[in-house]
């Protein structure tokens, strides 16, 4: 679904996008860079697959790095991540075909990861791929990791019972988003999905029955991440996956704590992007966003090496931003992480009511529920700033606080009674309120269900799931429309359960211009993705955009070498190292 990158460089194969998406922002104390240049390169020359990575700077080894996060991580199961907090936990303990080298800044190169480089294009059709795996590379109880454990990992994605992961390798391999009844994995455990294959320990080899020039970028998501067939413990995974990465599960108080040590048989030397600085990683599952920054804000003991992975909640925006002290301890980064309010399209069939919840919108009002412009920025399309092609525009014009006038009119009358779900963290239950005092305002009736936090990212991608509005997120895979508009609206997608089409929006018309998008040159796909992204949300409002986060962060004294991943935008902890 994503395009291969555009532009040719130096040898490699790029992609360049300006993240717009944040601004500076002088009232609250603190600058968002907002001239950052995003980019993307392919690694062509084989070295830069290779280990070790570069050294951190002033990084040391010793130490237990900490962090503290309000609720569980919903997967752990590497085919099953798709979270925020899963993806940038995993890398810890799994490893893929293929990752991302991330400066942090915006900058990526795309190597391989277990495969020696990010995959050949056999025919130059993108129709046949092979990964040649690394020498070395090694589970936790020392076996090798060949062709054989990736091609089983992939396989047994397809198994519905451990819905919730990415879901492009199942459906380029299935030719169908259907893929779970086009190959059972639980009547053939011993072979392979057609069209996945291991001609030898060495070879991982893929035939699709269309081109799929974006490959090498859909093996560096957990989804490709091996496993050893008599390790696989089913839906049990999730509390103590088999590492193939520098660290491995400890233990796993589950929802509590969540305990990583070293793992002896990863080799840094086929690693071109991991470091194994700290003796030990701990997350720690419970307190509040409030609680846990004002932990990490008073800096002692343990959480002097330790990082709140909630963001920086409103009540501690002024102090931190304002503290010339805790400038060194705090990350301010923008991200191409983007929310909707999402309209349930099977529940919400009236097209003047979704259009009205767009006029309705107070998003200013919504900002300064979550914490003010260093926490977000507004939006009104369906793509972030940060993806190529990206064009500016407001389907709804309503101004920063909403049109409550232009709402009523389109509602003629009538108050509609819409539930609103919501997870039970202390974020979206403050959103929450903000949207159902807003949206009533206007003329709705707003009823507010609670959904466990770690459970929400599940069930809401049920297709019978009982609510008419939720809070969706979407973190593009790479910056391109082709890992956005088609992943998120391709009525095509819906089944079941598992669905990243959570709207359920299903437009014949829309989804034969995704075809047709996908069908060309990649260097031409980025303005089409931008006039789709208006059609869609002029013709049809299938949610309502609301902001964009921007990463606001803080940590202890002695937490050093976290940044903010490029690609999802929360902190990535390959780098991570305790300071002495």
């Amino acid at each position: 679904m994503r395009p291969r990158a555009a532009v040719a460089a130096g040898g490699a194969i790029a992609l360049v996008v300006t993240l717009g998406a944040c601004s500076e922002n002088t009232g609250e104390g603190s600058t968002v860079d907002n001239t950052r240049q995003q980019t993307g390169v392919i690694a062509t020359d084989p070295k830069d697959s290779q280990g070790p990575a570069a050294e951190v700077a002033g990084a040391s080894k010793g130490g237990t790095f900490t962090i503290i996060r309000e609720t569980p991580i919903s997967h752990l199961d590497p085919q099953r991540t798709y979270s925020f907090a899963g993806l940038m936990t995993n890398p810890l303990f799994s490893r893929y075909l293929t990752t991302w080298k991330d400066d942090g800044k915006g900058g990526l190169v795309l190597v391989g990861d277990l495969a020696e480089t990010p995959g050949t294009n056999v025919n130059n059709d993108c129709k046949v791929w092979e990964f040649k795996i690394k020498d070395g590379v090694k589970f936790e109880d020392g076996s090798p990791i060949t062709s054989k454990e990736i091609g089983y990992g992939i396989a047994r994605s397809f198994d519905p019972d451990l819905a919730g992961g990415p879901t492009y390798l199942q459906e380029w391999l299935a030719d169908s988003p259907e893929f779970d009844t086009k190959w059972d994995f639980k009547k053939n455990k011993t072979s392979l999905p057609p069209g996945l294959t291991t001609p030898d320990p060495k070879t991982l080899r893929f035939e699709f029955a269309k081109p799929r020039c974006d490959l090498p970028f859909a093996a560096s998501l957990p989804t490709s991440a091996p496993l050893k067939a008599d390790q696989d413990t089913g839906v049990n995974l999730d509390q103590k996956p088999f590492s193939s990465g520098p660290y491995k599960v400890a233990k796993n108080q589950v929802g509590v704590q969540l305990t990583l040590d070293r793992n002896p048989h990863w080799d840094a030397k086929t690693d071109p992007v991991r470091h194994q600085y700290p003796d030990q990683f701990v997350w720690s599952f419970g307190p509040t966003a409030d609680a846990a920054n004002n932990r990490v804000i008073a800096d002692n003991g343990a959480d002097q090496s330790a990082i709140a992975f909630n963001y920086v909640p409103p009540a501690l925006v002024a102090k931190v931003a304002q503290d010339p002290a805790l400038k060194s301890r705090s990350i301010l980064s923008p991200t191409p992480s983007a929310n909707n309010l999402v309209i349930n399209n099977q529940r919400v069939t009236d097209l003047s009511v979704r259009r009205a919840l767009n006029y309705a919108i107070d998003r200013d009002g919504l900002i300064k529920a979550v914490g003010g412009q260093t926490v977000a920025q507004p939006m009104t399309t369906l793509m972030p700033a940060s993806t190529i092609g990206y064009q500016a525009y407001d389907a709804y014009p309503a101004g920063a606080s909403g049109n409550v006038d232009k709402a009523k009119e389109l509602l003629g009358g009538k108050t509609p009674e819409l539930v609103l779900g919501v997870a039970d963290n202390t974020t979206e239950q403050r959103i929450a309120i903000q949207l159902k005092s807003n949206l009533e305002r206007a003329g709705f009736k707003i009823t507010v269900r609670n959904i466990p936090d770690d459970a929400k990212l599940d069930e809401v991608k049920k297709k019978n799931n009982p609510w008419d509005l939720y809070i969706g997120n979407w973190a593009a895979d790479w910056p391109s429309g082709a890992s956005i508009l088609p992943v998120l609206y391709d009525g095509r997608s819906i089944k079941a359960e598992g669905n990243s089409n959570s709207s359920f929006f299903n437009d014949p018309a829309i989804n034969a211009e995704f075809d047709r998008i996908l069908a060309l040159e990649p260097a031409k796909q980025g303005p089409e993705w931008a006039k789709v992204d208006q059609k869609i949300m002029t013709e049809h409002a299938p949610v309502v955009p609301l902001y964009v986060d921007v990463a606001y962060l803080v940590h202890g004294s002695k937490a050093g070498g976290v940044f903010i991943s490029s690609v999802f935008g929360y902190p990535a902890f390959v780098n991570a190292f305790v300071k002495p």
